[in-house]
């Protein structure tokens, strides 16, 4: 895998991808991030290239990924917005082709079913309330990881619960199978996507995150 120096964030301007876009800074990435309202962002550094755009625009993904070495991204689903997670993923990976860019993490709930899942009852009955409550968005969303099967790129799909936007950090319990927590900081998952970017440790995985 290439060395990387620089990293195209998506969902950089949300309440993840703020935890996010600091850890990357800490650990000496420079990156470029992909914003719709730049006005609205309040980080500040030298190493920080802004894009503004929407991820569903092809061609600001590919001004967004030239020059990156990987791809990183907390992008979630927008109220009252079009389905965003298949659209997208379908945007990254072609753009990922052009440019020959292997590694890509991206953030996504417990409620994504893969074949390796032996997920427990807590586990079964949350992703069955998502699939009853919000089945369109849940749909498109499964749609996006069997686009991410479907490809030759280097990914990790990081499952979490219930998020916690603080800066506490404690153990991480990580599985393939099942999510063993209830709960996980929005600190702790910026440090282990992170790290996960260039450690490849759950390549072509989905691992589920949460503290314990």
């Amino acid at each position: 895998m290439k060395n990387i120096l620089k990293a195209a964030v998506l969902g950089g301007g949300g309440r993840i991808g703020k935890y996010l876009v600091n850890q990357l800074l800490e650990q000496g990435f420079s990156l470029k991030v992909l914003l719709r309202n730049p006005d609205n962002f309040e980080i500040q550094n030298s190493n920080i290239e802004i894009i503004k755009g929407d991820a569903l625009d092809f061609e600001i993904i590919k001004l967004l990924l030239n020059d990156c070495q990987a791809v990183i991204s907390t992008i979630g689903q927008r109220k009252d917005e079009p389905l965003v997670a298949s659209a997208f993923t379908k945007n990254v990976l072609k753009a990922m082709k052009e440019y020959n860019i292997d590694r890509y993490v991206l953030l996504a709930g417990l409620n994504i079913d893969t074949p390796f899942d032996k997920k427990s009852q807590k586990t079964t009955m949350a992703t069955d309330w998502m699939k009853a409550n919000f089945p369109i968005i849940q749909e498109d969303r499964q749609k996006a990881y069997s686009l991410l099967e479907e490809s030759d790129v280097n990914w990790t799909q990081v499952r979490v619960p219930f998020i916690e936007f603080s800066d506490n950090s404690s153990e991480i319990a990580v599985s393939i199978e099942d999510c063993l927590g209830d709960k996980i900081s929005a600190f702790d998952i910026a440090v282990f996507m992170t790290k996960e970017m260039t450690e490849s440790k759950y390549k072509r995985q989905s691992p589920f995150i949460s503290n314990i």
